[in-house]
């Protein structure tokens, strides 16, 4: 059984086309952070099971992860999408029966030179540095989610958190897309947005705490 989690927060722009990209799970969990908008109305009438959390990506996705009954784990942003053939990506990295999570390749909704650069760039975190984001998605069993302790409730960096926890080692990118909105780089500016991320990164892996990063990032 596989459960798909999804974090929410004034997402009802995107989490309609989300969730009919995963329509017919096993289950699904909407994790709604306290949205003023409608995001849990479009969530419920897509039929997705909607929980509510403290408001913070780490606890909203620990606290969907605690609600599931899947043996097996997506976590997906509610601004991305997964393309065609990620089920039978996902299908063959279970019967694969390896003790790894999986990710997918991540690619933007946008056709500016910028988007393919930026994915290119992702291409490399991911493969050299064994640091997939959440906006690529994440498959793994229940089993290895509780033997490395699972998502933290952290302001900023739960992603990053939980994949060194994993490890380079046991992580491997499916055969299969996921289409994530770049409003984000549109509204903040391609290059601005960019070495943010990157300057969150490298502060995280000097010691910075995730409550001060989030700080500095907002």
């Amino acid at each position: 059984m596989l459960t798909i989690v999804i974090p929410a927060l004034n997402a009802s722009a995107t989490i309609g086309q989300c969730l009919a990209a995963i329509g017919g799970a096993d289950e699904i969990i909407v994790v709604d952070g306290g949205s003023s908008d409608d995001t849990a109305h479009v969530a419920r009438h897509a039929g997705a099971k909607v929980i509510t959390a403290e408001r913070g990506r780490g606890t909203q996705l620990h606290a969907g992860a605690s609600a599931s009954r899947g043996d097996w784990l997506l976590f997906l942003h509610a601004d991305t999408r997964p393309g065609a053939g990620w089920r039978t990506a996902v299908a063959a990295h279970i019967a694969s029966n390896l003790d790894h999570a999986g990710y997918f390749h991540l690619a933007l909704d946008d056709c500016a030179w910028q988007a393919r650069l930026i994915e290119r760039g992702v291409v490399v975190r991911a493969r050299l540095l064994g640091l997939p984001y959440g906006d690529q998605g994440l498959v793994i069993s229940r089993r290895l989610y509780s033997e490395v302790g699972g998502f933290r409730p952290l302001a900023l960096m739960e992603d990053v958190d939980l994949v060194r926890r994993i490890g380079r080692h046991r992580l491997r990118r499916l055969n299969a897309v996921a289409l994530t909105s770049a409003e984000r780089w549109r509204r903040n500016g391609w290059i601005r947005r960019s070495a943010r991320n990157l300057a969150c990164l490298a502060l995280y892996a000097m010691g910075i705490t995730p409550a001060r990063l989030a700080r500095l990032y907002r």
